[in-house]
C-alpha cells in the first residue's frame, strides 16, 4: 500500500476521537435524545429522561462537547446542549474515508 493514500495522520486521529466518545453506550444514547429532540436541551431536562444522574450526564456531555458532536449555548444560569448540526455531515462522510469509499 502506498503510504501516501488513504486518511491523513490528522484525520485518523480525529474519527479515532469521535469513535472513543461514541464507545460508552451512554454516551451514544445522550447523542441519540439529543438529534430526536432537534432541539437544545438542558442538563435538567437531559437527567429526567435517562437512567443515570446529572453529575454523570455532565461528565457524558464534557465528553461529547470535546470532540464537538454537541454544542453548548449558556442562556441565562443555564447552559443547553444540541447535536452540533455539521455532524450530520461529517460523521457518515468519516465513516465513508474509513472504509475507503469516498463520496
Amino acid at each position: 500500500m502506498n503510504i501516501d493514500q488513504g486518511l491523513s495522520p490528522g484525520d485518523a486521529q480525529m474519527y479515532a476521537g469521535w469513535f472513543k466518545a461514541l464507545a460508552n453506550p451512554m454516551r451514544v444514547r445522550l447523542l441519540n435524545l439529543l438529534a430526536e429532540a432537534r432541539r437544545p436541551m438542558t442538563v435538567g431536562e437531559i437527567t429526567e429522561r435517562m437512567p443515570i444522574g446529572q453529575p454523570t450526564v455532565s461528565e457524558h456531555l464534557k465528553v461529547l462537547a470535546e470532540v464537538r458532536f454537541v454544542l453548548s449555548e449558556r442562556q441565562g444560569t443555564s447552559v443547553r446542549y444540541a447535536v452540533n448540526a455539521a455532524c450530520l455531515e461529517c460523521f457518515p462522510a468519516a465513516v465513508s474515508a474509513i472504509l475507503g469509499r469516498q463520496a
